[in-house]
């Protein structure tokens, strides 16, 4: 009697060593593939000597600005034009505002190297103003899809009240909406900041020598210079900034998960009226800009000095320009489509059992359960802030260790992806996985159903979309992932955004178009990925699934 009212019965001992034993993937594959490589590099870096040297030069602290400052105000325009755009998701019903909801998700997860070559043809001498816009244009999803998930759960009324009561409409916004919008608005714009500190490809490409951030800079001394003092001191810098955001970001996801919760009723959009034209005119005016870049690499890559020419598409079966890549563009391309595959089907593995781990450890009774879960939830975003040259020189130099010697296996560069897109598999499927009714796995249970079939009867048939939504951006994310890849892909086995950058940076009108060419190819795969995502991923009456 006392084991069946104790607490620590046979059934409950067996999922907490069930759950033990599912926790323990997540933490090892971080621990070996991201903690260990990190350590490793900036404890190579302090025995060098140097660190406070580095730290105690005021231009570090420069570049640490200028890092911090663009990042805020690519920030700022994100969250400026992804509001409109938020509106029109959460609240609008016209034609064509599926297809904005699909528009707008495009440049979330364009390859780097595609934006910065878009926004090139644009301002072709680069430039503090594009670098602040690119990394803009990357963010405006977050913040649309973020924002728009709260908005649509707002009561109308409130708004509808202050109007009747004489305010003005932009009056009854600033005081009523936003103020209810704020957890949204917050967590998206730390997210945005996070992405932006840490942005790489579009500062190499746009910034080139004048203008570096924290992230360019780790991956100059690391590579070019081998100063690995210099790289550990920016890296500790770059880590304090990331710190502080992932911080800000859990506290206000946090925030928003509960304002969710607290509003059950879900608004109901419909045509607007009045006033509202306006929201929904810059709504559009956005996603027009967004399509600019766009449309520009398009037109790049379909020109030439005497005018239209398909040469750089015809070029891609080749190596370029006095044999500028060693393979062909076709045969770099695979390359990307496998190590894609492989990085998201390792990161679905990984992700998906750590989202399992962090709901049963929230659902769990007492303060420690929910702690040690808010402790690996925050964990498993630090890959996104830490910079993907640490990682990819620490790999360098620690997986010589484990057995097979992982440094020279074609699995090293979907590792190092897989890294990239496990938190954003784990943020896409663990709002889902906690929205599941606790009451069905229950009575499933009673009925005498394994905690396994629980999750195949139950959990696996409710979460389908979020699954299917999630391999779908990791894999579009993986296949353009450029920072940690540009470092550890061999010469003779490119992923296509390093053969685009190796195309950049080599003279020829042709290596030029061919680079354009290979931009355009990803984008249409990427476009076509999102398309399908947003058809099948999204859940029915709730739009998009977790937090995009």
């Amino acid at each position: 009697m006392a084991l069946a009212h104790g607490g620590l019965t046979p059934a409950r001992t067996f999922r907490t060593a069930g759950l033990v034993l599912l926790g323990l993937g997540p933490v090892a594959f971080l621990v070996v593939f991201f903690a260990w490589p990190v350590v490793a590099i900036v404890g190579r870096g302090f025995s060098a000597g140097g660190v406070g040297t580095v730290l105690g030069d005021a231009r570090t602290w420069q570049l640490a600005g200028f890092t911090l400052a663009s990042a805020a105000a690519s920030t700022v325009v994100a969250v400026l034009a992804g509001l409109p755009v938020a509106y029109l998701l959460a609240r609008v019903r016209l034609p064509g505002v599926g297809l904005a909801r699909t528009l707008v998700l495009v440049p979330f997860v364009l390859p780097t190297v595609v934006v910065g070559l878009a926004f090139r043809a644009i301002w072709p001498d680069g430039g503090v103003l594009p670098l602040v816009l690119a990394n803009a244009f990357f963010n405006v999803a977050v913040v649309a899809r973020t924002v728009s998930g709260l908005w649509s759960h707002l009561d109308p009324r409130a708004t509808e009240a202050a109007r009747a009561l004489g305010a003005s409409p932009w009056r009854a916004f600033r005081t009523v909406t936003l103020p209810a919008l704020g957890p949204a608005v917050a967590s998206a714009a730390a997210v945005v900041f996070l992405f932006c500190a840490t942005s790489f490809g579009v500062v190499l490409i746009l910034g080139g020598g004048r203008y570096r951030t924290l992230e360019t800079e780790i991956y100059l001394r690391t590579v070019d210079l081998l100063d690995l003092s210099g790289a550990a001191a920016l890296s500790l810098v770059q880590f304090a900034a990331v710190l502080a955001a992932l911080v800000l970001g859990a506290v206000a996801r946090k925030r928003r998960e509960n304002a969710v919760r607290l509003r059950s009723a879900l608004a109901t959009a419909r045509r607007p009226r009045g006033g509202e034209w306006w929201t929904v005119g810059a709504a559009a005016v956005v996603l027009a800009l967004l399509m600019t870049p766009i449309a520009a690499l398009l037109a790049e890559s379909v020109s030439g000095a005497e005018g239209w020419s398909f040469a750089g598409y015809r070029a891609l079966s080749g190596t370029g320009a006095n044999d500028a890549l060693q393979v062909s563009g076709w045969t770099a391309a695979r390359n990307s489509l496998a190590a894609a595959t492989d990085a998201t089907l390792l990161a679905l593995a990984v992700g998906v059992l750590a989202s399992v781990v962090l709901v049963a450890l929230r659902r769990a009774p007492g303060r420690l359960a929910r702690g040690v879960g808010e402790t690996l939830d925050a964990a498993l975003m630090l890959p996104l802030g830490v910079s993907a040259v640490t990682v990819g020189f620490g790999y360098l130099i620690t997986l010589d260790a484990l057995p097979g010697d992982l440094r020279t296996s074609p699995m090293l560069v979907p590792l190092a992806q897989a890294l990239v897109i496990i938190p954003l598999v784990v943020r896409m499927v663990l709002p889902v996985l906690r929205a599941v009714d606790v009451r069905l796995r229950q009575a499933a249970s009673t009925l005498g159903a394994s905690p396994a079939r629980v999750w195949r009867e139950i959990d696996l048939p409710l979460t389908a979309r979020s699954l299917v939504a999630a391999a779908g951006f990791g894999f579009v994310v993986a296949l353009g992932e450029f920072g940690a890849t540009s470092f550890l892909a061999r010469p003779d086995a490119p992923t296509l955004p390093v053969a685009v950058a190796t195309l950049m940076g080599r003279p020829g009108e042709l290596n030029n178009q061919m680079a354009y060419a290979a931009c355009a190819l990803l984008m249409v795969v990427t476009v076509a990925a999102v398309a399908l995502i947003d058809r099948f991923g999204s859940v029915r009456g709730h739009g998009s699934v977790g937090e995009f």
